[in-house]
């Protein structure tokens, strides 16, 4: 697995890069963001961006790198508040790691974020499978979502929170079973992640995100996906 590595503090990055390598990584360092942005060709299967580095910032690559590629990107950060969360996942990162952090736990969600991604890349050759309602097809097999017949980009992470909802059209989620069952992992009441990526996918597939028909609110409870008449 490739995984490019952008920090610029020298003693981390050699940390990380050292225990990824005996982890069978392929790691490439890049310690500013002009060199993240130069170093980045579209083939690696993850990103772990920090987002305080000299020259181009981190939610500036974050932005460069999203516009050309849905690769899994894990931000590493010392800027904690809800705000800086919030706005590095509406940018399109996939998850958030504060620092000071265990290097166990980035491996762990790593090793997520890569087990997701491929999941939904390397779909296996069987006959297509789809969930369709209103104008939207979520394809099964290869893991795409059409609008009257327009491909719509969605991230991993979008995808599979649609997927839930349309799967179980009449199941009320909450946002921490959202969180389990997207994240993999336990929710420890952060909110943001799940906010985040429902109005992101609100905005893709919604043609009036501010009143939705696909993916609707039940007001203190959670969402649900919307009752759509053909």
């Amino acid at each position: 697995m490739r995984l490019l590595l952008v920090e610029d503090d020298r003693e981390i990055s050699r940390m990380l890069e050292g225990y990824l390598a005996k982890e069978n990584f392929d790691v490439v360092c890049a310690m500013d963001g002009e060199e993240a942005i130069r170093r980045f060709d579209g083939g690696f299967d993850l990103v772990l961006l920090d987002l305080m580095i000299p020259k181009i910032g981190g939610m500036e690559v974050l932005g460069h790198i999203r516009q050309k590629s849905n690769v899994p990107i894990i931000i590493v950060s010392a800027k904690d508040t809800d705000a800086d969360k919030t706005l590095g996942l509406g940018l399109g990162a996939d998850d958030y790691i504060t620092k000071p952090f265990s290097v166990t736990e980035v491996l762990a969600r790593i090793r997520a974020q890569i087990r997701r991604n491929t999941r939904y890349s390397s779909p296996a050759e069987e006959k297509p499978e789809a969930i369709k309602a209103g104008e939207l097809t979520l394809s099964l097999n290869n893991y795409t979502v059409t609008k009257k017949g327009v491909s719509l980009e969605l991230t991993a992470k979008e995808f599979e929170i649609l997927r839930l909802l349309m799967e179980n059209p009449k199941k009320v989620y909450t946002k921490e079973q959202i969180y389990s069952k997207v994240w993999n992992d336990a929710y420890l009441g952060d909110e943001n992640a799940v906010n985040v990526h429902i109005s992101r996918l609100r905005n893709k597939i919604e043609d009036e995100p501010r009143k939705p028909k696909y993916v609707v609110t039940v007001w203190g409870i959670g969402y649900k996906f919307g009752e759509i008449h053909e």
